[in-house]
This record gives structure tokens, C-alpha cells and sequence, in this order.
């Protein structure tokens, strides 16, 4: 079952003022459309096959235990505001006492945040920008919980709080940061547990009670994350493999990134680069480049050993080069990214020198795989920058 484009395209960020006048959809409709249109994120048709067993079993138990939940922290990821909900568990969340939690907020462009704390405000919804790994943030969000759990509170012993939400969105992070919390603020009875955390999605596959207070007794359960068993086009989907809800093998690393490249292209977002990296542009030279040797695990955090002034260094100076590639390349690129032939063209140029900045062998026989990973994590640690794909709607409906 192919998948068909149902949306508009996100809105630019990070643009010159004359380049957000101009509407540049069909270059980037046409790579997408060309180069993926022929995926199937659902169980039975096309050649990817999404939704995993445990997920089916998972959703039926969601929906049993919805049915006895005072509240449900709904979490989503604040990239994606509305591609990462969950359509076949919305009328069911939408009964309920909910807070929608928009996680990752630190890798969301704050200045197109306060325009979706406004949609949903509009909408009467509760929601709030949370970063899982802050207290301070968390701690919001339990004030918000609390204030809407108040009046059932004073006539109910026994409470049950639900977190729910798609794959790799934050909901186990978010749960041992609520753990950490009611170790200060209750007295919690029992061993404190930890809910599994991972980078990838499908971490956790079952549901888990964890008791955060008593008088009166609060229950968070974890849930595992869950997608629809038939994504509903194929820009929804696109939107959640990048941003890591949809396993990189059932996409394929390189049609991510080249949906990747395709959107920065036409938002024009390496020009903004040229800002940012200003007194660099001209030329870049690394001291540590002959004693350090890139591994993709610089990028990402490491709980054990902090990274030292070396490592903090050489991850700057490669995102730096990497930026100067890509806008080197789009300033003197003289086709239309509005046309799918040149867009194509620009990406294939871009894969090249990208595999130079990045020190990738030229000859290396998964050149174009390492490098669409790479750009891949420097996309998902932020190091890029910071970026909400979805549009914030017209209408006053929550999806």
C-alpha cells in the first residue's frame, strides 16, 4: 500500500527574510514522492513492514487500562507536535483528563514553540514544553498533573496516572525523572524501580506500575510506545524516522537523510548557517584533527566519562565544517531547489562533499550509509540546530 502526501509541507525556520516569502514544496514533494513513494509503513502492503507484534498486543492493553486512568500524560515529541500522536488512541486520550507533555523542548526552535502553547491553549487542551532529563521541568509538569488531579484527590484513595506516547518520544525518561522527584516530595514506599531508557525505539515492550506517593496512592504506569498500524502519508512517516520513533532500518538511513537534506535545502536553512559560523567560513583548521579519531559515539552523551575539552572541541569544528559544506553549496548552487531534477542534483553534490567533511574514506565501499548516519545523529543531538517540522494548524482541532 503506497502512501500518499495528505499535508503541507512544514513552514521555513531559520530563514532570510527574502527567502521565507517563496513557497518551495514541489522540488522537495518530487524527491520524496520519487525516492520513497514506494514504501508502506503499515503490517501488509508495500516493502516495509511496521508495526511489530508487540505493538498490536500493546495497544490492546493500553486501550483496557485507559479505561481505569484518572489522568494520561500524553508525551510527544515538541519537533513533531502533531506526527507523533497516536490517531487510533486520540478519541480515547481525548475523554480523558490529559496533559499533553511536548518533550525534547531543548532541540525544538523556540521561536515557533509558543505558537503551538498557543494552538493548543486555543484549543483548550493543556500542554507544556518539557525537557524528561530536567527537574526543573518535570517538576512543572507534576504541578500541572496535580492541579488537574485536585478534586478527585480528596475522594479517591487510589490514583493511577497513565504515560503513554509513540516510540523513543521520552515517556521512560520522563518516568525515572518523576522517581527522582517523589523520592524528595513522598515518602515512597517499596524499592524505587527505573524504567529501561534507550535510544532506540521499542525499549520498553510492556506495561510497568510505578508507585510515586501515598495518602493518597499514585500509580504511574509506563507504557510501551505505539504507532498506528497504517502511518497516514508518507510526510508523517518521513517525520517520525528522522526523528527517531521509526527504527532507521525500516526506512533506510539514506532516503532519511535525503529527506533531510531535501528540507533543509528548500528552507534555505544553510544560508543561516553562514551566521552562526561567520568567522570560520573562510577556512577551518582542527588542532586535535590528527590525534582524534571520529567515532559516532562523540555525539552522543556518555554517562560514564564526560567528554573532555579535546572531544567538546573536535564535535564543534566537525559540526562547523559540516554547516560550511552545506552552505557553500546551496549559496553557489544556480538550479531551482522548486524542481525535483535540480533539488536531486544538489542533494548528490551534497553527499559528496559531506563525506569530505565528515573524513569519510573516499573509496569506502558503505560511503554513502556512514554518511547519511552521521548526519543523521548530528540532526538528533541538535547539533544542527533546532527545529520543529510540523506546521501549527489553522483549525482548532486537536489532533
Amino acid at each position: 500500500m503506497s502512501l500518499h502526501f495528505g499535508k503541507k509541507w512544514a513552514k521555513n525556520i531559520f530563514l532570510p527574510r527574502f527567502w521565507k516569502q517563496r513557497k518551495m514544496r514541489s522540488g522537495l514533494k518530487g524527491i520524496v514522492k520519487k525516492g520513497i513513494g514506494e514504501m508502506g509503513f503499515n503490517a501488509g502492503g508495500g516493502a516495509i513492514n511496521w508495526f511489530p507484534g508487540h505493538m498490536a498486543a500493546a495497544t490492546r492493553a493500553i486501550r483496557d487500562r485507559l479505561k481505569l486512568a484518572d489522568l494520561v500524560i500524553e508525551v510527544r515529541d515538541s519537533r513533531i507536535p502533531l506526527s507523533s500522536t497516536n490517531e487510533d488512541l486520540q478519541p480515547q486520550l481525548a475523554a480523558k483528563r490529559r496533559v499533553i507533555a511536548l518533550n525534547k523542548k531543548d532541540l525544538a526552535n523556540p521561536n515557533i514553540m509558543h505558537k503551538w502553547i498557543r494552538y493548543f491553549d486555543s484549543c483548550k487542551q493543556d500542554c507544556i514544553p518539557i525537557s524528561a532529563h530536567s527537574k526543573g521541568s518535570v517538576q512543572k509538569l507534576l504541578e500541572v498533573v496535580e492541579f488537574k488531579l485536585k478534586e478527585v484527590i480528596s475522594r479517591e484513595p487510589t490514583l493511577l496516572v497513565m504515560v503513554v506516547g509513540v516510540p523513543n518520544v521520552g515517556k521512560s525518561a520522563l518516568i525515572n525523572s518523576i522517581h527522582q522527584i517523589a523520592l524528595s516530595r513522598f515518602a515512597v514506599q517499596g524499592k524505587k524501580k527505573r524504567a529501561t531508557v534507550g535510544p532506540l525505539p521499542g525499549v520498553t515492550q510492556d506495561i510497568a506500575g510505578y508507585k510515586i506517593a501515598h495518602k493518597p496512592s499514585i500509580y504511574v504506569l509506563d507504557t510501551p510506545g505505539v504507532l498506528v498500524p497504517s502511518i497516514p502519508d508518507i510526510e508523517t512517516g518521513l517525520k517520525l524516522s528522522l526523528a527517531g520513533s521509526v527504527k532507521d532500518s525500516v526506512v533506510g538511513e539514506e532516503r532519511i537523510a535525503r529527506y533531510l537534506l531535501a528540507v533543509l535545502n528548500t528552507r534555505g536553512t544553510p544560508l543561516h548557517w553562514k551566521h552562526w559560523n561567520n568567522r570560520k567560513m573562510d577556512g577551518i583548521r582542527y588542532e586535535s584533527e590528527e590525534k582524534h579519531k571520529y567515532d559516532p559515539k562523540d555525539l552522543r552523551p556518555n554517562r560514564r566519562k564526560p567528554p573532555s575539552v579535546s572531544d567538546v572541541v573536535y564535535v564543534e569544528n566537525l559540526v562547523t565544517e559540516v554547516q560550511c559544506a552545506m552552505y557553500k553549496t546551496l549559496a553557489e548552487f544556480n538550479g531551482n531547489v522548486e524542481d525535483e531534477n535540480d533539488l536531486e542534483n544538489l542533494i548528490e553534490q551534497q553527499f559528496e562533499v559531506l563525506q569530505k567533511a565528515l573524513k569519510i574514506p573516499h573509496k569506502a565501499s558503505e560511503a554513502r550509509l556512514m554518511v547519511s548516519k552521521k548526519f543523521l545523529t548530528l540532526f538528533r543531538t541538535g547539533k544542527l540546530g533546532c527545529f520543529i517540522l510540523d506546521d501549527v494548524p489553522e483549525t482548532n482541532t486537536v489532533s
